[in-house]
């Protein structure tokens, strides 16, 4: 399977504090990748490091075989993200935060697309409501129908189901898996709910630290550290 993210000796220095320590860490088509670790581990800074909004310290990150630094543009063109913390402008309806980065992805047939979005995610009896009005799981909702705009090959997922009831948590996990294999994409994804990286990882990378202190599939993990299951070995590695 070709790679799709190639992070090489990634590093972000803070003055005195270093956030992420020199790790290396590579993404293949259908890929589904879990980055885990306690708070502070440097799961969201490794995010931004990705999408180009902070810059490494040291390293270097490979986008469909690009230099993310040299080919900024190109790259992050097929590259998404969500999180609950991403908020979209409140005083915009959903339909309109739909249609205004569907302009800045130059989606093309992009009243279709924001339609089959709409629908998809459960929410198209908010298109005509202010966003700043919806409840929170709404909000993540649309956070993760914003994601599927671009149709992205590569999407990076942080906590995406956190304000989600138990249902539409299933629904949504069970759809952007299925809309990113039909691409062959890879997601990198982080989640403090360990049944939910059970059932969508193919492999988990653990940070502590700023570094990684394993890496492996759910079952190898829990067989080398005998474990019964990932919320046990989360809690043994993030002591």
């Amino acid at each position: 399977m070709a790679l799709i993210l190639k992070a090489q000796n990634l590093t972000k220095r803070y003055k005195r504090m270093t956030a992420v320590d020199h790790i290396s860490f590579d993404l293949a088509e259908g890929e589904i990748v879990g980055l885990l670790g306690p708070n502070g581990a440097g799961k969201t800074t490794t995010i931004q490091m990705l999408l180009s909004l902070i810059e490494p310290s040291e390293g270097h990150i490979e986008i469909f075989g690009e230099g993310l630094s040299a080919n900024r543009e190109k790259t992050l063109e097929k590259v998404n993200f969500a999180a609950p913390y991403a908020a979209l402008p409140y005083n915009l309806t959903v339909y309109e935060n739909l249609n205004v980065f569907s302009l800045l992805y130059g989606v093309r047939d992009r009243r279709e697309k924001i339609e089959t979005l709409l629908r998809e995610f459960r929410l198209v009896e908010f298109r005509n409501q202010r966003t700043g009005a919806l409840s929170s799981g709404e909000q993540t909702r649309l956070g993760l129908a914003k994601a599927f705009l671009n149709d992205p090959k590569l999407l990076l997922l942080d906590e995406p189901t956190a304000s989600l009831d138990p249902a539409i948590a299933q629904h949504l996990r069970t759809l952007v898996c299925q809309k990113m294999k039909a691409v062959h994409g890879a997601i990198l994804w982080t989640s403090h709910n360990m049944r939910e990286m059970e059932m969508v990882c193919d492999r988990i990378i653990f940070l502590s630290l700023g570094k990684i202190i394993a890496e492996d599939t759910v079952r190898n993990l829990q067989d080398r550290y005998k474990k019964r299951d990932l919320e046990e070995l989360f809690i043994f590695l993030a002591q």
